[in-house]
């Protein structure tokens, strides 16, 4: 089982560290047939805290610190109010409507292929709403790629930016989850053992994405999204 869930979290790590995201919305089916909801997405926490940190590592000289900033002041309250909220949540509601977003909004970038650069502060209601959902349905990393390639952000400085907000928003999801009992000895033995292969798909990743143009980067975004919201719909 936890074999399968390593070669799982590799080649979706591979898959995050090169679009940014896309590991968890397609690794939580995975861990939920492997464990089960509510042990699947306090172990999917754990495993994205050591993804996001490396890519945040490796994408240094390139991050965006006022965005991140903006962005965690609005994920953290809102990833531990979700957090809380998980065990009495209507999920299977919440990730329908999240699957029509994202198609929705691949949709509307096409059709407006220079969309209005936002304004920094803008990112603290897109970490709100990014870690409301990222606390409930596992991983939201889908839900705020539209706003960071509006911004201009390509390749090293997309993926590390985006990446370290992340990580302020999974790290208030697993205190949230600590406080409502999620986190036991189980969900900590299958965080461990599955960081190793996480943190190579990472690796790996980043060395495709500096092969890549710009261009190349943001249409494997789109398909990205666009694959995870056909996921989420279906799910």
């Amino acid at each position: 089982m936890l074999a399968g869930a390593a070669a799982a979290a590799f080649v979706l790590a591979v898959l995050s560290a090169v679009a940014g995201f896309g590991g968890g919305v397609l690794l939580l089916p995975v861990f939920i047939a492997l464990f089960g909801l509510r042990v699947a997405v306090p172990v999917l926490a754990l495993t994205q805290v050591s993804s996001n940190a490396f890519r945040v590592w490796l994408n240094r000289r390139d991050l965006r610190w006022r965005l991140v900033g903006w962005f965690a002041a609005g994920a953290v309250p809102f990833a531990v109010a979700g957090g809380l909220l998980l065990a009495h949540a209507p999920l299977g509601e919440l990730q329908r409507l999240l699957g029509v977003f994202l198609i929705g909004v691949v949709i509307w970038r096409r059709r407006n292929p220079q969309p209005r650069k936002p304004a920094d502060r803008s990112f603290a209601v897109v970490g709100a709403a990014s870690g409301l959902a990222s606390a409930l349905l596992g991983s939201a990393g889908p839900l705020t790629a539209p706003f960071f390639l509006a911004y201009g952000l390509t390749r090293a400085a997309y993926i590390g930016t985006e990446a370290a907000g992340a990580l302020t928003m999974h790290l208030s999801k697993i205190a949230a989850y600590g406080a409502g009992d999620l986190i036991t000895r189980p969900v900590l033995l299958y965080g461990a053992t599955l960081t190793p292969a996480t943190l190579a798909g990472v690796w790996v990743g980043k060395k495709i994405v500096g092969r890549i143009s710009d261009r190349v980067f943001v249409i494997l975004v789109e398909i990205g999204l666009i694959a995870a919201g056909v996921l989420l719909l279906a799910g």
